[in-house]
């Protein structure tokens, strides 16, 4: 398969092709997306672009843009024989990536290639990898060698070490998922948006957006709450017996908490989305390309930052919902994770 054969992945495709197009490949992609075959088919097509023979488009510097799909180097990746090209799943038993094996794959990286122009090493299910295998991994992963790429793919990115991702340039793959969202959410996120770009981003101005913030996930947790009060058997039967309301009780605030947790994560990835986009257009990415390509205020917010300090605005918001999985007081974790986003 080649790049074109991916129509539906969304902008990582067109981020790939404009690093290749620049000749600045990141060193480590951490592939994301819900399809682990649709994330191993890509980062063997990039594999297969970086030694294809007879590459069927190139760059203005010269650098093939993607594979001819017929070459004996693209035969041989596509048939898992290609001596340069490794690959790392986890083992069948375990299900997991242990430190033996990350210790094995670390040699043959520093050795040079044998037929290849790019060395070229994919750890599929990634986060599959033990902590010993990762942390041992990090120094390989910070620094490979010249003409070497480290692809890590995961359809669970949550639970990556943060120490590995951050090594990494993270792309999403699997479609424009920012059309999910409900017209309520996209005109929140349209005031959003404009009280971020119209600020200048001081101390107050962090903390009115923060407000915004905090004031939806408010209304969000009255209106589940007011729904599934209405809904819960306390409001049928108030004259049940004391054990049984109890449990009703206990029965109702659960499940206030679970459905309040699940559309917050809905959102947060909201907001992430928009980040997203900030951070493509911080990279004079084409606006076709982003989730929500109608808000102006997108650019006005990228041309305030630089691309790494937009994706390390993702990061953060990450951090921030691996923060609010936990016992954390929930506007503490968003007033730290807002305050250190660059806007």
């Amino acid at each position: 398969m080649a790049f074109t054969d991916f129509p539906s992945s969304g902008p990582g495709i067109e981020l790939l092709r404009r690093s290749l197009e620049r000749g600045r490949l990141a060193h480590g992609y951490l592939f994301s997306g819900g399809e682990l075959d649709e994330l191993e088919g890509l980062a063997r097509t990039l594999a297969k672009t970086l030694n294809c023979e007879r590459p069927p488009r190139r760059g203005a510097n010269g650098v093939a843009l993607d594979s001819c799909d017929t070459c004996l180097a693209c035969r041989k990746i596509a048939d898992g024989n290609h001596a340069d090209v490794h690959w790392v799943r986890p083992e069948s038993k375990s299900r997991q990536i242990a430190v033996d094996l990350m210790r094995e794959v670390m040699q043959q990286i520093y050795l040079k290639p044998t037929e290849a122009a790019w060395k070229v090493t994919i750890v599929m299910a990634a986060d599959r990898l033990t902590p010993q295998a990762a942390n041992a991994f990090l120094k390989t992963l910070e620094e490979p060698p010249p003409r070497s790429i480290i692809i890590l793919t995961t359809t669970e990115p949550e639970r990556m070490l943060e120490t590995i991702e951050s090594r990494c340039l993270r792309l999403k793959f699997g479609g424009e998922e920012g059309k999910r969202f409900s017209a309520e959410q996209r005109e929140w996120l349209a005031g959003f948006a404009a009280t971020v770009a119209a600020e200048n981003q001081g101390l107050l101005a962090r903390y009115r957006v923060l407000d915004r913030l905090l004031q939806q996930l408010a209304a969000l947790r009255e209106t589940i709450e007011k729904t599934l009060t209405e809904r819960s058997p306390l409001e049928k039967y108030p004259d049940a017996e004391k054990e049984q309301l109890e449990r009703w009780e206990d029965e109702l605030q659960a499940a206030i908490e679970a459905e309040y947790r699940r559309q917050r994560a809905d959102w947060l990835g909201l907001l992430h989305w928009w980040l997203r986009d900030v951070w493509l257009a911080a990279q004079g990415a084409d606006p076709a390309l982003f989730a929500f390509p109608h808000l102006a205020e997108t650019g006005v917010v990228a041309g305030r930052v630089t691309a790494a300090q937009a994706a390390a605005n993702l990061r953060t918001l990450e951090d921030t919902q691996r923060l609010l999985h936990t016992n954390v007081q929930e506007a503490l974790a968003l007033e730290v994770g807002l305050l250190k986003l660059h806007l």
